[in-house]
């Protein structure tokens, strides 16, 4: 009979006669700068980026098609509904294919295609075997130059988006999401990010045939081809496949948004709720700024990480919250800084004057060295990490192309972060973290809220 397993601690594993065991050394953070790519310009005004990364012999795929709303000074338009329609059934049947051939062409090439819109774009996604990029290519002209939105897969789709919007409009973070863009942004189309379950359902076949035939568009669009294969030759597969792609005009993009202005936060009355929703918002900076790096290291101190000060100070030591983070988000022609938090009733108040003490802190008790040099590592190897795989770098540098930028951007990044100094992140929180830069919205219980916020002061009551 063997003697039993004695099990250790993990502090005991950490520890030999001489002391804790050292923590190895991290290793070189590197970008990969010697990626092979084309960045150029079809005839139809189509950009197509393509990137070889011979990872795995796999292909992935991203189009953008700018998406605004042509009415979007037009009260009651309905430009949201027919977009979210649109985008469920782009890839449901065209006249050569019905939704099953679209599925089972892609399959047969281990592959798949997808489509999402929002304020901003229309994107359809996907990837595939690198033998069946053409396949995909296809299938995506197919569907941008012929899409015929089957009667009844758009009746079935839009019941589908009724029964969804009706009930993620529920959900507190919806709500809380909602009543910010709200705040920050009035009635500027970016602000609708979910359309009314009622004019989804009024929306009709032939509203999405012709938002088709008028919003989806080559002319300033782009194309992002990542995989294994050569850079000349994907391009040569896209011109192959959607050169023949046209229309009048060019896809439409959203007018810039206004700039965040410091001031109160608005609580949103939500009867019976037991949490609230803290949202907060600051001007934030374009990632072309060459004080975005500086600010993005002052970010993830106060808020971007678990190591961050805000997270330290409300989840581990006070325990108002489980879940707590800042972040930039960016926006037609800008960018904000985002704060989020949700806590318990009883210690909403007390979590948003913790969260305004540390935005106060981070300028007045500017970052270490220490700080900078950790949240510095993080933003290096968070960015390499994300883009690691063929399909993270795609969405990445997809998103980068809706902001005008290339890969350059990205591969010039790290060492962009690398020489910020301790003083230029101390400058970048002072000036874009006082507490007074900020505004936002608070979801929650207003008969139970009120009484502590209106003695903490800067908050609108309902």
């Amino acid at each position: 009979m063997s003697a039993p397993t004695t099990h250790r601690s993990a502090e005991e594993i950490g520890r030999t006669e001489l002391g804790p065991r050292p923590f190895p050394e991290l290793g070189e953070q590197r970008a990969a700068a010697d990626l092979a790519s084309v960045d150029t310009v079809l005839t139809n005004g189509l950009r197509v980026i393509a990137v070889r990364r011979s990872s795995v012999p796999l292909v992935e795929v991203r189009l953008r098609i700018p998406f605004a709303d042509p009415a979007a000074s037009t009260v009651g338009s309905t430009h949201a509904a027919r977009a979210e329609v649109l985008a469920n059934t782009v890839l449901t049947g065209t006249a050569g294919r019905s939704r099953v051939d679209v599925d089972t062409e892609l399959a047969l090439v281990g592959g798949e295609l997808d489509a999402t819109v929002d304020p901003e774009r229309l994107a359809l996604s996907g990837n595939a075997l690198v033998s069946g990029l053409d396949t995909v290519l296809d299938v995506l002209r197919d569907a941008l130059t012929g899409a015929t939105y089957p009667a009844e897969e758009v009746d079935r789709e839009r019941a589908r988006l009724v029964e969804r919007i009706r009930l993620a409009r529920s959900q507190p973070n919806v709500i809380a999401r909602e009543a910010l863009q709200r705040h920050l942004y009035g009635d500027h189309p970016f602000a609708k990010e979910m359309p009314e379950a009622e004019e989804v359902a009024a929306v009709t076949r032939d509203d999405v045939l012709a938002l088709h035939a008028s919003a989806v568009l080559p002319r300033g669009s782009v194309l992002v081809v990542v995989g294994d294969v050569e850079p000349d030759a994907a391009v040569r597969a896209v011109e192959n496949a959607l050169g023949g792609w046209g229309g009048e005009g060019a896809a439409r993009t959203l007018s810039p948004l206004p700039v965040v202005q410091g001031g109160n936060v608005l609580l949103v009355h939500r009867p019976g709720a037991v949490q609230s929703q803290i949202r907060l918002a600051g001007r934030g900076l374009v990632r072309t700024d060459p004080r975005y790096p500086a600010l993005q290291i002052a970010n993830l101190v106060f808020g971007g990480f678990f190591s961050s000060r805000l997270v330290e100070n409300i989840r581990e030591d006070k325990g108002y919250t489980y879940s707590a983070r800042s972040h930039p988000e960016f926006t037609p022609g800008g960018a904000a800084l985002l704060v989020d938090a949700d806590t318990a009733s009883e210690v909403t108040a007390a979590a948003l004057l913790e969260t305004r003490y540390e935005l106060g802190r981070l300028g007045l008790v500017p970052p270490s060295e220490s700080e900078v040099d950790t949240a510095r590592r993080y933003a290096i190897g968070s960015l390499l990490t994300a883009t690691s795989s063929q399909g993270g770098l795609a969405s990445f540098l997809v998103n980068l192309a809706g902001l005008g930028l290339g890969i350059e951007w990205f591969t010039g990044h790290p060492d962009r972060l690398a020489g910020v100094t301790v003083d230029e992140v101390a400058a970048a929180a002072l000036e874009f973290f006082a507490p007074s830069a900020f505004t936002g919205v608070l979801v929650g219980d207003a008969d139970l809220l009120a009484p502590q916020l209106r003695s903490l002061g800067g908050v609108t009551l309902p």
